[in-house]
């Protein structure tokens, strides 16, 4: 039988702040950003009183802690500032626009996500460090105002659609080339004993579209 879990200790608020929507842009994975971004800007002891709840950052502390914690209210105002210029990192990137990893690479990659430069992290309990891509939070509200990446994953169908028609003519006149190898064809405007002109970059001339 599971053991039922163990309740938590009744608490005492101290500070709450509630998070604007330009802050978290309505993601609860930007929330917590936020959140572990003011708690690294805390003393040690002091970060595991700091929470996220209901779109707000509340400082808990024990009702038989008698400390105000002032201090670390205080610091908390202060990270709080200018927190909706804090750059968006890729996992809230993808959980904001609703897209998978694969499109913010894709979209990263030709120009459409633009990067506001570079964070480098070390990764708990381990010597490796990871750099990633953080981008600009105004850019990205604007990709969510406009509802772009519905408008890109439009693009890349119809682009992976003429990629593929492009493709399939591509095979078929490499294929058509062969065949006519061993038939070439000939001019015939000449005698019968005119060396045969072979007709060259015919194929590259078709795929052009040039005879359509």
């Amino acid at each position: 039988m599971p053991k039922s879990p163990k309740p938590k200790p009744p608490t005492r608020l101290i500070q709450e702040w509630r998070l604007s929507p330009a802050a978290t842009m309505g993601s609860a994975v930007r929330a917590k950003g936020i959140l572990l971004e003011v708690r690294a800007h805390l003393r040690f002891a002091e970060r595991k009183l700091l929470h996220v709840e209901a779109g707000a950052l509340v400082l808990r502390v024990s009702v038989d802690d008698p400390d105000d914690h002032q201090a670390t209210a205080e610091a908390v105002t202060r990270k709080l500032s200018d927190i909706e210029d804090l750059p968006v990192i890729p996992r809230e990137v993808e959980d904001i626009l609703s897209i998978k990893q694969a499109e913010r690479h894709r979209w990263l990659k030709d120009g459409r996500l633009q990067s506001a430069g570079t964070r480098t992290v070390k990764l708990r309990g381990r010597a490796r460090k990871i750099t990633f891509h953080v981008f600009d939070p105004r850019h990205i509200e604007d990709v969510l105002d406009r509802d772009l990446p519905e408008v890109w994953r439009e693009e890349d169908k119809l682009a992976a659609a003429e990629n593929r028609r492009r493709g399939a003519q591509k095979a078929a006149l490499k294929k058509a080339g062969k065949l006519a190898g061993a038939d070439p064809i000939r001019h015939s405007g000449g005698s019968d004993g005119d060396a045969a002109i072979v007709l060259k970059g015919w194929d590259d001339f078709d795929l052009d579209g040039l005879l359509r």
